[in-house]
C-alpha cells in the first residue's frame, strides 16, 4: 500500500511540476510570421522559426489532409513566452528522454546526444554498445515492452520527453498519454524517400542542441547517396527485384512510395512492386507474390537468427518458395540482423544501403565496393 501510495504522489507531482505540461495548458490560438526551415526532402515535417519559439508541424501520413502532431519548441534557457500557438510544447534541449527505438537511440549517439538518453524499451533487441553500457552502470532504465511500457518506472524516471514511432489506427499510446509527459512521434519510418527519412535528423539536432552536428551530418549524406544515385544511373539493364518473406498467413511488402522502393529505384533496378501506392508496408497473399515476383531476377531478404539462412532451411519453412527464379538460380541476398547492424543504421544512413544495392545489381560499378549489409545465400540447397 505504501508503494502504491508513493506510486500515485509522484504521478501528482509530476503532473502539476512539468512545466512542459504547464506550459501546453497555457498555449491559446496564437499566429505569427516566422522563417520556413527549408527541407529538400520530407514529405511530413514542415518547421517554421519564430522570435521565441519554432514550430514543428507533422503531416498525417495516413490522412494527408490532416495533421498529425505539431510541436512547440521554446528554449528551456529564456523566459517563457506569454504566448503561445497551439500544439505540444517542448522546453529544448532535451535532457532526460526515453526513446523506444534502437533506430533513434542510433542516430542520437551519432549526433552526440547519448547522454541526454535516459530510458529506452525492449533493451533485449537494443545492438549499441554504449546503451547496452549505460543500461549497466544503472545511467539508463529499460522501460519494458514497448507496447506495453513500465508506467512506474517512467513515472521514477520522470522523463522531459518520450520518442516513438506512431502506427496507424493504434488507439492512442494508454497509460503514458496520462503522463503529462511530451510525446514525440517519430513518423520518420513514413516518409515516401530515403533522405527525406534521413533529414528527420535535423529536427533531432533541434530537440537536443545538435542543430549543427545534425545539419553537417545530412549534407554528408546527401552528397554521398546523390553522388552514388548519378554513378547507378549508368547501368544499361534495369533487373527485377522483389523481397521480404511471408509472415504468417500475408507477405508484407514495401509500398512503392515507400523507402524501400525508392532505394531499388535509384539503385537501377525495376521494384516489382512499385506501382502500389503506399509508403508503408502492404499485406498480400503468397499467391499475388508468386504471380507477380516468380520470374523476378533478385531477391532480398532479412532474417534474424545464429546462423545464416540457407536455400535448404526456405525450403524447410515454406516449400513454395523454391518454385521462384531467384531460388533456382540462387540469386537470393540476405542479411542476418542478429549479426549486422541494418535496422540500426540504414534508416538514417540511406547511403551505405544504396551502395550494396548499387554493387548487387550491377557488379560491374563500385570497383573493389564490398556489400556491407547483404551478401548471397551460402550456395546450398
Amino acid at each position: 500500500m505504501g508503494k502504491y501510495i508513493v506510486f500515485i504522489l509522484t504521478a501528482i507531482y509530476i503532473v502539476l511540476t512539468c512545466p512542459a505540461c504547464k506550459n501546453n495548458r497555457n498555449a491559446t490560438p496564437h499566429t505569427e510570421s516566422g522563417d520556413t526551415i527549408s527541407l529538400r526532402y520530407s514529405d511530413i515535417l514542415h518547421i517554421v522559426t519564430h522570435k521565441d519559439y519554432t514550430t514543428v508541424t507533422m503531416r498525417n501520413p495516413w490522412d494527408t489532409l490532416k495533421a498529425l502532431h505539431t510541436y512547440i519548441l521554446i528554449d528551456k534557457n529564456k523566459p517563457t513566452p506569454s504566448q503561445l500557438p497551439e500544439g505540444t510544447v517542448i522546453q529544448t534541449p532535451l535532457e532526460n528522454s526515453l526513446v523506444y527505438s534502437s533506430v533513434h537511440c542510433s542516430i542520437l549517439e551519432e549526433l552526440h546526444a547519448l547522454n541526454c538518453i535516459k530510458g529506452v524499451c525492449d533493451i533485449k533487441y537494443i545492438r549499441q554498445s554504449a546503451i547496452l553500457e549505460k543500461y549497466r552502470k544503472g545511467e539508463i532504465i529499460d522501460a519494458g515492452n514497448s507496447m506495453s511500457p513500465d508506467i512506474e518506472k517512467i513515472i521514477e524516471m520522470n522523463p522531459d520527453a518520450i520518442l516513438l514511432s506512431p502506427f496507424e489506427n493504434s488507439g492512442g499510446y494508454g497509460q503514458i498519454e496520462k503522463l503529462n509527459v511530451p510525446i514525440i512521434e517519430c513518423a520518420d519510418y513514413m516518409e515516401s524517400t530515403p533522405l527525406g527519412r534521413a533529414e528527420w535528423m535535423r529536427f533531432f539536432g533541434m530537440l537536443f542542441d545538435r542543430e549543427k552536428e545534425a545539419d553537417s551530418l545530412f549534407h554528408h549524406i546527401e552528397n554521398g547517396y546523390l553522388a552514388l544515385k548519378k554513378i547507378a544511373a549508368t547501368a544499361k539493364e534495369k533487373p527485377t527485384v522483389f523481397s521480404e518473406l511471408k509472415s504468417g498467413s500475408a507477405w508484407y511488402v514495401a509500398g512503392g512510395r515507400s523507402t524501400v522502393g525508392q532505394l531499388f529505384k535509384d539503385a537501377g533496378a525495376d521494384y516489382i512492386f512499385s506501382y502500389l501506392p503506399e509508403s508503408g508496408s502492404v499485406p498480400l497473399s503468397f499467391e499475388t507474390v508468386f504471380d507477380k515476383c516468380q520470374h523476378a531476377e533478385f531477391w532480398f531478404i532479412k532474417y534474424n537468427q545464429k546462423y545464416d539462412k540457407t536455400y535448404r532451411e526456405l525450403k524447410t519453412e515454406y516449400a513454395p518458395y523454391a518454385h521462384f527464379d531467384a531460388f533456382k538460380k540462387q540469386n537470393i541476398y540476405g542479411c542476418n540482423t542478429k549479426n549486422i547492424d541494418f535496422y540500426e543504421k540504414t534508416p538514417f544512413h540511406p547511403e551505405s544501403l544504396l551502395k550494396d544495392y548499387i554493387k548487387i545489381f550491377h557488379p560491374s560499378l563500385l570497383e573493389g565496393y564490398r556489400p556491407k549489409y547483404f551478401s548471397k545465400l551460402p550456395n546450398r540447397t
